[in-house]
This record gives C-alpha cells, structure tokens and sequence, in this order.
C-alpha cells in the first residue's frame, strides 16, 4: 500500500524541474490507501493531545501515487525503471561552446564525475585537459576538477570529443533479478522505490551470504554507472517495507529524514505472552556482545562502552488464548535488533527468535512455523520531491499462517499509529 499526498512546492529556486503535465502516476494494485502520521509539530499546532490512544485514524481512499508514463512502460516489460533511464538518449554531442545549469540531483557532484555522468563517453585524460586549460568554467571562473557544484550553478562546456559509449546487453541472470525486484515492489517512481523484502533475504552481503538486495540492485545500474542506493537496513529474517533511492538527490534527502526521524516505522510481530500494560515505552540502552559465533544485542546501563539510547511504543492488537499476542511496534530509535531485544527485555520475546528467544520449556502453539514473525509493516517518510510517501506490506507467507491458525484479523485498527512523536 502507498500513498502520496503533494503539497505546494518550494519557489522555482529551491526545486528541481517540475514534472510535464502528461506524466501518469500509479500505484501497485491491491494496495490499501490510508493518512499519512502528522508530524508531532502538526499535532501541536492543530491542538491534538499527544497522550498514547487507541482512537481510529481517518482514512482516505482512492488517491493515487502518480508516476512517469515511461516508467510503467519498462516496468512492464520487466525491466524496471532503470532501462527507461537507460533507454534516454545520451546528451547531444557539444560540437560547440554550450552552458548547462547544475540540477538538484547533481548538486555537490565533483566537477570531473559531473562530466562522466552528462558525457558517459568523456575520457578522463580529456576531462583533465579542458578543467587544466581553464575551458571548462562554473560561473564564470576557473574550476578544479575535484571542486564541488551547486544546485543552479551554471556550467560552460566547450566542445568535446567523445568517445563511443559500451552499448551492453541485459544477461538472462540480469533480467531474472530485475523479474525479482519488479515483484518485489510496493511502490516506485523516477527518484524511489519501496521493496517488500521477503523474509530470509539479505539487505547486503557478509559472511556465507551469496545473495542479497544491494548485490540485486547492481542489475538497475543505469548507462551512467549510476545505482540505486540503500537507505536503511532491516535484518535478514525481518520482512517487509524497505527503502531505496534511485537517485543521489533522493538519497541524500531520505538519509536526512532517518537522520532527523522524520521517518515513521511501524512492526508488527507475534510475541509469547500478552505484555502488561497493553501498551507503553521500552527505553533502554543497548551494546553490542560479541562471541565466538555471533553477535547480539544485550541491555546496557548509560555509560557503558558502546551503548547507544534505544526507545520503542508497543501495543498490543490482539491475544490469543493469553499465550501468543499480536504487537504492533513503533521504534523512535533504530538499533540493530532494537525490537527484537526490547520484546525478549520485558520478557515477551518475538516467535521464531533464534537470538533473543529466551523462554524455556515454552512449546511453540501446532501448526506455527519456528521463524521469526517479525514485519517491516509500513513506512511513512517525506518525499524527496514534497509530499508524503506512505507505505504498506503484507503479512509474509508464514506469518499470514500463523494469523489465520490463531484466527487474528490482519485488518484490525493499529493503535500504535497514535503513539507519541519524540
């Protein structure tokens, strides 16, 4: 599920160009439209009480993500966006003196990479010799090759000689993970996309790992040698919603919004047990221990070499027979493993733990596969662009099992949805 919701834009000084009027957005089927969170200073300014409540929050439906016409097309040819990039042809051969204006997603590129990236078939020697030479100018003056550009800055390139660009083919491994990252998709446009990684698939490599979701990501590489980048990590058994930027301007405006925790995220998972109270704050601090075989999470005092604050809101949604509770998770922080180890600290470990499960003699309810039911379930971050992206991933195979087998409705009203903003 995914929403966006525009809002005015910035003046033409501050933006990238805007979108032509004949571009179409759209969103993956199926998917289930809701508000995004207001912002904590949105709830002070319209008087909302921050108190943690179980009220419904107001739905919309039937608006729409738009998105390019060109990248639906490549999309359903199984190419994903990157070959509508790809497609575009490269910038007209400069056979005299011409001036380009830095864009937003070149802003702070160095000089030589902004040639590669306009001019992919500009050798380095040449790039060299026209910035030595003093050709190339960034607003009128002299320029290093290293310097770094402004959005706006104005460039002067004299003419250039180019060498023939590589035209390479898309293998059949190649166009079997971009089949695999399309299915994967809740949600893209020309500056992001959202994965709903499955459970057991790494975010990136490390040891006696072959396969994982930075590795698949090199088959988007464009013809400028640009990838799409990873913004955050979940752990590999963790399903759910995970955020990539396919531009470096995006990038760096969705690591901000992590950074200033303008980004919300919200778990759900299967824990033993029902907490009590049904609802509240688990704030800790948390250090890495480290053994011979692995490495886990463990509850530290402040002060502690290494220990970093790690605060989480839990609710409970449902129970089942006051053995097994469904909790819906809202961390404020984002430890490695924070959720896991703050359920196992209050003494309700997630179901399929094989790190911080710590119950003894606790028998697993028939029918219920022993993996970890730990879900991404949505996420909602600023668009780099304005607006708001929201959203949502479905209950893995095993977990949606597991719902059933306990009779829990996935559709239930997420408390955890008004939990404060810190």
């Amino acid at each position: 599920m995914s929403r966006r919701v525009k809002r005015p834009l910035a003046k033409k000084s501050e933006r990238a160009k805007p979108a032509r009027k004949d571009d179409k957005r759209s969103n993956k089927a199926g998917a289930r439209k809701s508000a995004p969170l207001p912002p904590r200073s949105e709830a002070k300014r319209r008087g909302e009480d921050s108190e943690f409540v179980a009220r419904r929050h107001p739905e919309t439906r039937g608006v729409q993500p738009r998105k390019s016409a060109s990248a639906v097309e490549a999309r359903d040819n199984g190419r994903g966006y990157q070959d509508d990039v790809a497609s575009k042809p490269d910038a007209p051969l400069p056979t005299k003196v011409q001036t380009v204006t830095v864009t937003a997603d070149e802003a702070n590129m160095r000089v030589d990479r902004f040639l590669e990236a306009r001019f992919p078939g500009l050798s380095f020697s040449h790039i060299q010799r026209i910035v030595r030479k003093g050709e190339l100018r960034v607003d009128g003056k002299r320029a290093d090759s290293k310097d770094r550009l402004e959005e706006g800055a104005s460039v002067r390139i004299p003419p250039l000689k180019l060498d023939t660009p590589k035209v390479s083919q898309v293998s059949e491994a190649q166009q079997k993970t971009l089949d695999a990252l399309k299915a994967m998709t809740l949600y893209e446009d020309a500056d992001v996309m959202v994965l709903n990684k499955p459970a057991g698939l790494a975010v990136q490599g490390g040891s006696g790992i072959t396969r994982h979701v930075d590795q698949m990501l090199e088959a988007m590489r464009d013809a400028k040698g640009q990838k799409p980048r990873l913004v955050h990590r979940l752990d590999r058994e963790t399903a759910g919603c995970l955020l990539i930027a396919k531009t470096r301007f995006a990038a760096s405006a969705l690591t901000g919004s992590f950074r200033h925790r303008s980004a919300r995220k919200i778990y759900w998972a299967l824990v033993a047990g029902v907490p009590k109270p049904k609802q509240g704050r688990i704030s800790t601090y948390l250090a890495k221990e480290e053994n011979e075989e692995d490495s886990i999470m463990r509850i530290a005092a402040h002060g502690d070499e290494g220990a970093s604050h790690a605060v989480t809101y839990y609710a409970v949604v449902e129970t089942s027979a006051q053995k097994l509770a469904w909790v819906s998770l809202k961390p404020v922080t984002g430890r490695t493993h924070q959720l896991r180890a703050h359920m196992a600290h209050i003494d309700h470990a997630i179901i399929g733990d094989p790190k911080y499960f710590n119950k003894e003699n606790w028998q697993l309810p028939g029918g219920i596969q022993n993996r970890l039911h730990l879900l991404a379930r949505r996420i909602v971050i600023p668009h780099p662009r304005g607006g708001v992206i929201d959203v949502t991933a479905p209950l893995p195979p095993h977990m949606l099992q597991s719902w059933n087998l306990l009779g829990l409705e996935a559709d239930r009203f997420d408390p955890i949805e008004h939990a404060p903003e810190e």
